[in-house]
């Protein structure tokens, strides 16, 4: 009976992240043959297969945000408040795909997600023009993205890394943001952390943002039935925030609380995740 319970509670979940082509698309992904980006042993697959995962996109989210031309992209041309499962399920497609895909099908999806790019051009509110394919902007999401997993699966992550493993784990995120036009991206942990600081004097939260902040944390898509689970998820991921962020978007850090209650669910609920998305059992021929 538990594993019954597990295995619909995980393709529920596996549903909501992958989309309804989600086992079609799992299959081709890791059963077809050719050769791969990335080799079995390579620290991306370790940082991206692992449950943590769910509370660095949060994370990476809210920090994308601080970015007023990335922002104001994503306002006007993401559409992540009427489709926000969608987003999602492209967004975890394509981090599957160019993780664990052959190789061909990871230049395929990065050549449509370029085209995607090319086409979205705008004015922010402050007057200033922004083009999604403007390498600049791409690094600035390719490393508070980086950053923000890194993060979650150094604090939540089943088997965390030593630190020659996060190195390596920036270095194959690397590959992926050249691929999508990245300007020499960083390569290790220290360049990661020089980039992002490198970021900093263009860095504000806009109304945008915060708009962005209150529906990722206190309007979220979810059901309400798990809206406590989800409550968690997102506490988290603000706590992995660096200081300076939450300041700018007015989040708090209490941290008595987030020391005692916040980081223990965190790490409760990735437990959880990762129990319920193994796959699913086979009943016994005998």
């Amino acid at each position: 009976m538990l594993n019954e319970v597990r295995d619909q509670l995980g393709q529920a979940l596996f549903r909501r992240v992958a989309g309804p082509d989600g086992p079609a698309t799992r299959a081709r992904i890791h059963l077809t043959p050719g050769p791969r980006w990335f080799g079995p042993d390579r620290p991306i697959r370790s940082v991206h297969g692992d449950a943590s995962m769910f509370i660095g996109g949060l994370s990476a989210l809210l920090l994308q945000s601080l970015h007023p031309l990335a922002m104001a992209a994503v306002a006007g041309h993401s559409g992540y408040r009427g489709d926000p499962w969608g987003r999602l399920q492209r967004t975890s497609t394509f981090l599957a795909v160019t993780t664990y895909g052959t190789a061909e099908d990871a230049q395929r999806a990065v050549d449509q997600v370029r085209a995607i790019h090319e086409r979205i051009r705008g004015t922010a509110a402050d007057g200033r023009p922004y083009h999604a394919a403007d390498p600049h902007l791409l690094g600035w999401v390719h490393a508070a993205e980086t950053d923000s997993f890194l993060r979650a699966h150094e604090r939540f992550g089943a088997h965390p890394l030593d630190a020659a493993g996060y190195d390596g784990y920036v270095a194959d995120a690397a590959r992926v943001a050249s691929a999508l036009g990245v300007t020499d991206p960083p390569r290790d942990r220290r360049e990661l952390s020089a980039r992002l600081a490198a970021y900093r004097p263009e860095l504000r939260a806009t109304p945008e943002a915060r708009a962005t902040a209150r529906f990722l944390l206190l309007q979220p898509p979810v059901p309400l039935a798990v809206r406590p689970l989800y409550g968690g998820l997102a506490a988290n991921a603000v706590s992995l925030l660096p200081p300076w962020a939450r300041r700018l978007l007015w989040l708090p850090r209490v941290p008595v609380v987030e020391d005692l209650a916040i980081r223990p669910t965190g790490q409760a609920l990735t437990r959880t995740i990762r129990w319920i998305m193994r796959p699913p059992t086979t009943p016994d021929p005998d």
